[in-house]
Parts: structure tokens; sequence; C-alpha cells
């Protein structure tokens, strides 16, 4: 490729990015006419049964919104994982991984058509030493971030299938 050309593909990627170029297709995922319309207070998560979906379920609906007329339902299967990743001479772990995996399933409310699905999966960490009270908050802090990090994995999936959900 020649210099030439090479600034002209730079040139055209930032224009599109600062919005100067209008046939990029690129637009705000949550701005008007962007794909996250279709998602905004439409989506209902299926109630929570655990801590971790309760942190799911709270950090989609921060995102979405809370559905009062839910076009969509979103069912979920959370599986945690701890891992030993650090261990001491004395044969203790001094340090955990929280490895996490969502399966999820996106519905429409009136037919009942599976509209999209798939998984999601991420770890954390924590230090185990300290007192039995600072580990445990940081294994519940680890719980927090994992499910953080899932639901933007969750909601970019969703995203992506959302062209197809307002058709």
């Amino acid at each position: 490729m020649s210099s030439y050309n090479r600034r002209l593909l730079l040139l055209s990627g930032l224009l599109c990015g600062f919005g100067l170029l209008s046939a990029c297709g690129f637009a705000p995922a949550y701005g008007p006419g962007g794909a996250g319309q279709a998602l905004m207070g439409r989506v209902v998560v299926d109630a929570p049964d655990t801590r971790a979906a309760y942190l799911l379920t709270q950090e989609i609906e921060m995102r979405l919104g809370r559905a009062a007329h839910p076009r969509y339902t979103l069912s979920h299967k959370i599986t945690l994982t701890t891992q030993p990743m650090a261990i001491n001479r004395n044969n203790v772990a001094s340090r955990f991984n929280v490895l996490g995996q969502v399966v999820y399933s996106l519905r429409d409310v009136e037919s009942g058509a599976l509209v999209t699905s798939g998984d999601v999966n991420s770890f954390t960490g924590y230090s185990a030493t300290g007192t039995t009270v600072a580990v445990q908050a940081a294994e519940r802090d680890a719980e927090a971030r994992l499910m953080s990090i899932l639901a933007d994995q969750l909601l970019t999936r969703l995203l992506a299938a959302a062209p197809a959900l307002s058709e």
C-alpha cells in the first residue's frame, strides 16, 4: 500500500470518528437512531435468585433502564468458579481468581421466539491476605466487578444483534 493510500485511509477513519464523514456507518449505540434504541426500556431480566444474578440484573437495568412495557425477556444462567492462583510455601493460597460465565437468551415477549443467545465469560482476582473480614470483602468486591464486566460483554452482544431486533 502506498503512503498516499495509507494517509487517505487514516484521514477517512479520523473524519468518520469525528462524524465528519457521513457515509461511514458509525453512530452512537444509545443515540437517536442507534442500535441501543431497540433495547432501551424494553428488556425485562429474569428475577435474580443469587447475589451474582442480582448484581448482573442491576448492571443491565442501570444501562438499559427498567422495562415498564417489555418487548424482550432476557434469561441467563451464571456459573462462578474460584481458583487459587498464588500458593505460598506453606501450601496456603494467597490470591484467587473468580471465573464467571453467563449463558443468555433474549426472547420476544409476544411470540416467545428466540431473538439471540450466546455466552460471555471473564475473570477477576482478589487477594486472600489479611483478616477474615478483609478477605470476604475482597471476594465480594471481585464478584461485583466480574458481574459488571460480564454485563458489559452481554450488552455489547445484544447491541450487535439490535439492528436485527428493530426489523
